[in-house]
């Protein structure tokens, strides 16, 4: 660091604050980070011009497998789907350019008001009260809507299925570790009989494997614990099945990168948090508002923001002090420009693909499917070979497909280990083709495409 031309401090600076904080040096400073990350070497050698670094990255890149290039049937919370070209044109305007909610009504009303109008349409495909500006992802919205029920209902253990996604678990146990949540993992079946004393049920329909849940009975259940119901959700699911708020759901999180949002490795992403308006005063997060001035004209303001830098520390509800305003607007142009009929076509389409491409791999010796009830437009396939090796065999071949496996939260691959097919209007009957001629091949099933 002592030769960082971007750092102000000297090196009696350094030393004056080493001592301060009583440690010798930055090593020992550093000690939590292995020694190998502190200095990672970059792989790119000493010298090269910008173009040679520019073509070294390229040859990188090109070592990659993106989506589009062969069959591609991962899916869940993130999922491919198509993006009208005219949804990045207008998201991406100067006038929207910005990630962050602003804070200043009397410049940003461009930005505010996009903003509000993803919360109106959102609470339209909800069917709830109240949506906020949105969260980081799904995940960072699954643990809040935790706090939020732990906040409402004073209690301190949270219900949340096995079958919801495995990263929003993992993300809730990692938020849950600092104010000593019980966490505690149930099948879904089990959820309305694990009510007592809990705060929440947490529970996702469609859930991570595509099989659609009786949230309903499970909201009554935890009504009848004094408990909350948080119901994890898509929105494509959300255009054709009963939507939330009819199902009794008291908060409702969901990952919103399939309106409209790339698949990126790590994000941006969008989540989506949603409650009953009872419950608002306790909602992480801002709300853009409609209002009108002093001389009647409409305007739009940051309504409620309780986070610790506006209200007082111990009345905030969040940390989180922003939100992902350009995913929310890219999100409120896709749903402005696909419609309600749009977007139900969208969702029909996946849902007609993944039974179709079902039925075509039940119908394969050795091959059943084994969700436990109806589902929706992904399904898991349980083969005798076993779901990871199918997997990695299917890689091979180019055919891309998550496992069961991947949901387990410590890692440990037990119970259940088949494949996901995720399908999307973007699956084409030639990648169903190229799905069940190899899962055919590979579980030497004698019946192929060029007998179906």
């Amino acid at each position: 660091m002592g030769n960082n031309p971007y750092s102000p401090h000297t090196d009696s600076d350094r030393a004056a604050m080493l001592e301060r904080i009583g440690v010798r040096d930055l090593d020992e400073l550093l000690g939590a980070i292995p020694r190998d990350a502190r200095h990672p070497k970059l792989g790119v050698g000493p010298g090269l011009s910008e173009l040679e670094v520019q073509a070294h990255l390229e040859a990188l890149a090109k070592m990659n497998t993106n989506a589009g290039a062969g069959p591609f049937f991962i899916g869940g919370s993130i999922q491919r789907r198509y993006i009208p070209a005219a949804v990045p044109v207008l998201a991406l305007r100067g006038e929207f350019l910005t990630a962050y909610t602003p804070y200043q009504p009397e410049v940003s009303q461009g930005t505010l008001q996009a903003v509000f109008e993803y919360q109106s349409l959102m609470a339209e495909l909800l069917a709830m009260d109240v949506v906020n500006s949105s969260m980081y992802d799904g995940g960072s919205a699954t643990a809040e809507a935790a706090f939020m029920a732990v906040r409402v209902t004073g209690r301190h253990k949270v219900v949340v299925a096995s079958d919801v996604d495995f990263t929003y678990r993992r993300t809730l146990r990692t938020y849950g570790r600092g104010p000593g949540l019980e966490i505690v993992e149930v099948p879904t079946a089990n959820l309305a009989t694990s009510a007592e004393g809990a705060a929440c049920l947490i529970v996702q329909h469609p859930d991570a494997f595509g099989t659609l849940v009786d949230v309903r009975a499970i909201a009554e259940a935890a009504h009848a614990a004094g408990a909350l119901c948080v119901q994890v959700t898509e929105p494509h699911a959300c255009a054709l099945l009963e939507p939330p708020g009819a199902l009794g759901a008291d908060i409702v999180v969901g990952e919103g990168q399939p309106l409209g949002i790339t698949m990126s490795y790590g994000g941006p992403h969008l989540g989506i948090f949603a409650c009953r308006e009872a419950l608002v005063r306790q909602m992480p997060g801002r709300i853009a508002g409609q209002t009108v001035d002093a001389d009647g004209t409409r305007g739009f303001v940051n309504t409620l923001q309780t986070r610790e830098q506006h209200i007082r520390r111990e009345k905030a509800t969040s940390n989180i002090c922003t939100n992902e305003a350009l995913a929310a607007i890219t999100a409120a142009v896709y749903l402005s420009l696909l419609g309600p009929d749009g977007l139900r076509a969208a969702a029909r389409a996946g849902v007609a693909r993944a039974h179709a491409l079902a039925k075509r791999l039940a119908a394969l010796p050795g091959c059943t499917i084994a969700n436990d009830g109806p589902f929706f437009d992904r399904f898991t396939l349980r083969t005798e070979m076993g779901g990871w090796d199918l997997r990695n065999a299917l890689i091979a071949r180019g055919i891309q497909v998550e496992v069961t496996a991947s949901h387990f939260v410590h890692g440990r691959r037990e119970g259940r280990d088949d494949i996901i097919v995720q399908c999307t209007e973007l699956t084409t009957e030639a990648d169903a083709d190229a799905l069940v001629d190899a899962v055919a091949q590979l579980t030497r099933s004698s019946e192929t495409v060029a007998t179906r």
